[in-house]
């Protein structure tokens, strides 16, 4: 059974650091492209972040110099450190794979999806 778990959500002020995590189980981790996504309520889930499976990654230009994503692939995970938060940032962030080769960005290009962790940037 395919799964991901997102982790390290949290309320921090802004200007402040945080670490978020996504825990990836039942496919072949290291041959898959990954992706951090985040949605506020009444929102379109937007892209922040994507990693290949060689480990070159690109990021939206509103995240771009503030957040950084890392995969480990003996351990399975991918991390996003966001740094200099920002209130705009607030947001359920999620983790996806199954990239299907399309617009990194598009939520629709992904076939897999974690639960998503809430951070919560106050000013």
């Amino acid at each position: 059974q395919i799964r991901l778990m997102e982790s390290g959500g949290g309320s921090v002020q802004s200007g402040g650091s945080l670490t978020l995590s996504c825990a990836a189980s039942g496919f072949a981790y290291n041959d898959y492209c990954m992706g951090w996504f985040r949605q506020t309520p009444g929102k379109w889930r937007e892209g922040v972040a994507f990693v290949n499976a060689d480990g070159t990654s690109t990021y939206a230009d509103s995240v771009k110099g503030r957040f950084t994503i890392s995969r480990d692939n003996d351990n399975r995970t991918m991390s996003l450190r966001l740094n200099n938060v920002k209130p705009e940032d607030t947001a359920m962030y999620y983790c996806a794979a199954g990239w299907r080769g399309g617009d990194w960005y598009r939520p629709t290009e992904y076939d897999y999806w974690g639960q998503g962790t809430q951070v919560t940037v106050s000013s």
